[in-house]
């Protein structure tokens, strides 16, 4: 049996309809930067400062927020319960596992059942959640089967632990492997201005009414003061339109597909509320073609 979810999701421009049933902003928080230098340890800027930035993106009127059980480890689910708990109504929260963090900026998939549904267990304790809503395989491990690893998902779905199910950095033909064995609601890949190897992805995902949740979207490392540099193309573009970096990087990313829900991170409050500007961007069809020709010249 194959899954599809080829049903009318986009509810608004700048809402979406998550697995058919949870709206959320096409504008999350992803919370990794809450936590130490890849991905380990406490936050840098402190927990009180975590848990005021985590309150002040609600107060913004963020209501998806994307986890891990791998960022801390632990730490990031565990600031989100001492932020929020009790959440507020309409607040979707997605988590992830099925990755271990053996050290700084080291991971290793691990896809194993009796695994995963530990996973899922101690997520819902950390979270104080009795049901995870959108819990997604962080990475797919090549020594399991994915029947296997999926399937105990499956299990905690049918038990009621977890409402909808979604995968990481997975190319469409392993989308398509997934769904015929649950139904898969959102999909989570590198993707941003400069990088764009899970285009094939996207567009897969558009093709079927899958969230597309890019990560890495403001594409923070490297490139970042290249773009900013006086001369660059893509700095120039967005001063001219008065805009930061930032702000171009996200509304490309909203209208570049009306499946696409950015989730981008960060661990101080100015930057999340100037990111947030980004969904107020409105731009004629005409200049989103002239910022996509200036794409295409620095991709050659």
């Amino acid at each position: 049996m194959r899954y599809s979810l080829r049903i009318q999701l986009v509810m608004t421009s700048d809402t979406f309809l998550l697995g058919g049933d949870l709206p959320v902003h096409r504008l999350g928080y992803g919370t990794m930067r809450l936590v130490g230098e890849g991905a380990w340890g406490e936050p840098p800027m402190g927990r009180e400062a975590a848990i005021r930035l985590l309150r002040r993106a609600v107060e913004l009127g963020i209501d998806l927020l994307d986890t891990a059980d791998a960022y801390g480890p632990h730490i990031a689910e565990e600031l989100i319960a001492a932020a929020l708990y009790p959440y507020p109504a309409g607040l979707v929260i997605a988590t992830k596992g099925g990755l271990t963090r053996t050290a700084p900026a080291k991971s290793k998939p691990l896809g194993r059942p009796d695994y995963l549904v530990q996973s899922v267990e101690l997520s819902l304790r950390r979270l104080r959640l009795e049901r995870i809503d959108l819990y997604q395989l962080h990475r797919i491990d090549p020594t399991v089967p994915i029947e296997e690893t999926l399937g105990a998902l499956k299990e905690m779905q049918q038990q009621g632990k977890v409402r909808h199910i979604g995968l990481s950095e997975v190319t469409p033909e392993q989308i398509e492997k997934a769904q015929t064995i649950i139904p898969i609601v959102s999909v989570q890949n590198k993707y941003n201005l400069m990088e764009r190897k899970s285009e094939p992805t996207l567009n897969f995902c558009a093709e079927q009414g899958i969230a597309f949740l890019p990560w890495y979207p403001l594409n923070a490392g490297k490139d970042k003061g290249r773009l900013d540099a006086p001369g660059h193309a893509i700095g120039n573009f967005a001063r001219e339109h008065g805009l930061t970096v930032n702000q171009l990087s996200l509304a490309w990313l909203l209208h570049r597909s009306p499946v696409v829900v950015p989730i981008p991170g960060t661990g101080a409050i100015p930057h999340l509320e100037e990111n947030l500007k980004a969904t107020e961007v409105d731009l004629p069809e005409a200049t989103w073609k002239a910022f996509d020709l200036i794409l295409v010249a620095q991709a050659g």
